[in-house]
This record gives C-alpha cells, structure tokens and sequence, in this order.
C-alpha cells in the first residue's frame, strides 16, 4: 500500500503482502461502522483491505486513493464499480466531497511531511469525522534500515545514491498526537504495537514493499545485486522488526 510518487509492482505486492492485509484486518476488526459511512481508503495499494472495508459498508461508499497508477489499476481490478478512484498525493489531496472516515494502513511512512498530510486529510473530513489509521512507527525495520545504509556506501552503489532523502518518516505517538492537535483533529490517540514479520520469500518481499524507492534509482542491472547484498548482510533467517504506529482521531 502505497501514497509515494513512485510507481510499485502491484502485482507482486498483492502476492507478498500478506502481513500488510493482516495488519489491515486487525485495525478494521476495532472500527465501528454503521454501514452507511463515506470513506476514504488514504494509500488502498492493491485493494486487498479496501475489498474487506467495502463489505462492511453496504449503504455507504468508498474512495479508493493511491499515488501509484499501478496499484490504483490493480484495485480497480479487485473492486470494479463498487469504488471510485483517484492516484493522488496525499500530503497535497484535494476532494470534491467531504466523507465520514479515512481509513488508512502501511502508507503515511511513505510521506515525510506528516503536518501537510493530516492537514490535508482533516480537510477531506467533515466534523466528527473519523481517522483510522495504522502505519509504521518509531523503530521499524530498524535494524533493516542499518544493513540498507551500510550496502548503500558500497562503491558501486554509492554513486547512485548522492544527494538522496530519507524514504520513510516513522514518527512517535506522542509527535503523532500533537500533529493532529495542531491539524484540526480531537481525541487524538496513538499507540506504536511490535509486530515482527519473517517474510517466506525474502527477495521478492523486500524488492517490493522496503527496498522500491532505493532500487528505482539504480539502473536496471544493478538492481537485483543491491537487494542481495541486503540480504547477504543481514541476519539468517530475516526477521524485519517491524513496528506499528495505529492513529485514531477525530475531525472538530
């Protein structure tokens, strides 16, 4: 799931994304819904887990919102007309229509500025609107993100890698708070919950969902060598530390 610019093998991350949709699964397990609510799925990727929030809204209706084309045709390909769709940015989103929900997982990580982006979705919301978020937190992947370092100041990958920015933003529960305070929201609440994962499939898993952005700046044949020596420098079996950051707010 997805809200960068860059583009992703939706078909691949529909394959491997198994603890993401599980993830999914869990958050909409705790969200009340009457049935009847407009909603937003902010960074839906392959429309796994906007397939399963469709189910639980028989009278209502979902935007479907990525910033990857590919992934907004791969739920177009899973949803059909029970959404609408739109590839957008969401730290500059703009809609036609204010909903009730925004619902939202393994996506704000991607975006750096969290002030624009709660910003942006507080607008997207009408008062007492509900966010409904989880994404990565404060320490994920942290140890993967040490290994990633070390194989990006290799020679022969350095070079592609100058001037480069950060491709993650996890963020802490209490910054979290303060930033939907200071965006408009209420009854802010944030919470970071450990949920390792040892993928069954580690190249095709981490090419795809942690290593996307590094690998679209190197050229083609330097591509699959980058994501093994990943792998080569990290610890048999792999077991990424993922650490979730779950969000619940309201729009005053």
């Amino acid at each position: 799931m997805n809200s960068s610019a860059r583009e992703w093998d939706a078909e691949t991350y529909d394959a491997v994304s198994d603890p993401q949709f599980s993830w999914g699964m869990e958050v909409l397990e705790r969200l009340e819904l009457s049935g009847d609510e407009a909603a937003l799925d902010a960074g839906c990727g392959s429309g796994r887990v906007s397939a399963e929030l469709l189910e639980r809204l028989p009278r209502g209706s979902l935007l479907a919102i990525d910033g990857s084309a590919a992934m907004i045709a791969k739920a177009r390909e899973r949803l059909g007309g029970r959404a609408s769709y739109l590839v957008a940015d969401l730290a500059q989103l703009e809609v036609d229509e204010r909903v009730d929900l925004v619902f939202s997982t393994a996506t704000f990580h991607w975006i750096l500025d969290h002030d624009a982006l709660f910003s942006r979705l507080r607008a997207a919301l009408r008062p007492g609107g509900r966010l409904v978020a989880q994404c990565g937190g404060e320490g994920n992947v942290a140890r993967h993100a040490e290994v990633i370092a070390t194989v990006v100041a290799r020679p022969e990958f350095a070079s592609h890698f100058a001037g480069a920015t950060g491709m993650w933003n996890f963020a802490g529960a209490e910054e979290t708070e303060a930033r939907l305070r200071n965006a408009g929201f209420t009854e802010a609440r944030c919470w970071l919950e450990p949920k390792p994962v040892q993928p069954p499939d580690p190249l095709a898993f981490t090419s795809t969902v942690t290593l996307g952005p590094l690998l679209a700046q190197l050229p083609e044949e330097l591509r699959r060598p980058f994501a093994e020596a990943i792998l080569e420098q990290s610890e048999q079996p792999l077991v990424l530390d993922y650490v979730r950051l779950n969000i619940e707010a309201v729009a005053a």
